[in-house]
């Protein structure tokens, strides 16, 4: 193999890592590998984060978001964080990490479908507010209001009115969230042309991640331009006070993770919460209980 295939290799090999990181144990089949690489895909970044690294920051900074879950439930916050970006820019698997070793009943992701006919008929902001956080609460939102700002004004499903009434509105609605007493936070995921169409065609030609890829993937590779124009609008015309943008570097995605995680933690000062320390209690025993043997055929069959 030429020097720039094993460069490719390595750059695949990592890629695919990446997606089982939650095992630790990866064993990867060659031959798959290989077979990716032949298809003649160019690795236009390197991570540059050592995986045991890269794992123990991962690990602490996920330890840290427990201490501020539980501040947050214990202080009564309501906690918004919004994450938006490209196709493949790597938000989902940011809100993976930092919602991995929480309590979904304390942080939860909203992503929400297309609009339906009703929804496209009422008050844009209406069908994002029943998803806000109550007291105790953390949302994270997979994509958000600012949908209006990219996808649909990008493919046309908005009109040039109801895109100037969004920026109109933007700012006012995000301050009455704040004013209410939620703290918002807006994350925007950077990556380069070439990277997204690395990431791309790593869907296109993996049968486990195919299943991320939609049409409107597609389109989005030939509207990156019209797209740029529009974050560039977005960023510039509702990054307020009340309400900022902070932009994460997410080519290298392990980098981009934990800049995030860290990042959010700093958005929140949070401390100790004081906690009862827990007994297991006895286990009760009756000398008439008799515990009666499952039927063979309700077992699922041990072939591991």
């Amino acid at each position: 193999m030429s020097e720039r295939d094993l460069e490719q290799l390595a750059r695949i090999k990592a890629e695919i890592a990446d997606s089982f990181d939650e095992e630790l144990e990866l064993q990867m089949e060659e031959d798959r590998l290989d077979e990716l690489v032949a298809e003649g895909m160019s690795a236009p970044a390197e991570s540059t984060v050592d995986r045991k690294i890269y794992f123990r920051e991962l690990f602490r900074l996920q330890h840290e978001l427990v201490r501020l879950q539980d501040w947050v439930q214990h202080n009564k916050l309501k906690v918004v964080v919004l994450f938006e970006g490209r196709d493949s820019a790597g938000k989902g698997g940011a809100i993976k990490r930092v919602t991995q070793r929480l309590n979904p009943r304390v942080c939860r992701t909203v992503a929400l479908p297309a609009p339906t006919e009703r929804e496209r008929n009422q008050w844009y902001f209406q069908r994002y507010v029943p998803h806000l956080p109550t007291a105790g609460e953390i949302v994270l939102f997979d994509r958000s209001w600012y949908n209006r700002a990219g996808v649909e004004r990008v493919m046309g499903f908005c009109t040039k009115d109801e895109l100037d009434e969004f920026f109109r509105s933007v700012p006012e609605f995000e301050r009455m969230l704040v004013r209410s007493g939620i703290i918002l936070i807006k994350y925007w995921f950077s990556i380069t042309d070439e990277e997204q169409e690395f990431r791309f065609k790593m869907r296109i030609h993996d049968p486990l991640k195919q299943w991320k890829l939609s049409p409107m993937d597609m389109e989005s590779r030939v509207h990156w331009e019209d797209y740029t124009k529009a974050k560039e609008e977005m960023l510039a015309r509702t990054h307020t006070a009340d309400a900022p943008w902070w932009v994460v570097q997410a080519v290298d995605k392990k980098k981009a993770r934990l800049n995030c995680i860290a990042h959010l933690l700093n958005q929140i000062p949070y401390g100790d919460v004081p906690k009862p320390e827990i007994e297991l209690p006895g286990r009760v025993r009756h000398d008439d209980y008799i515990r009666h043997p499952v039927p063979a055929e309700l077992y699922v069959p041990e072939i591991y």
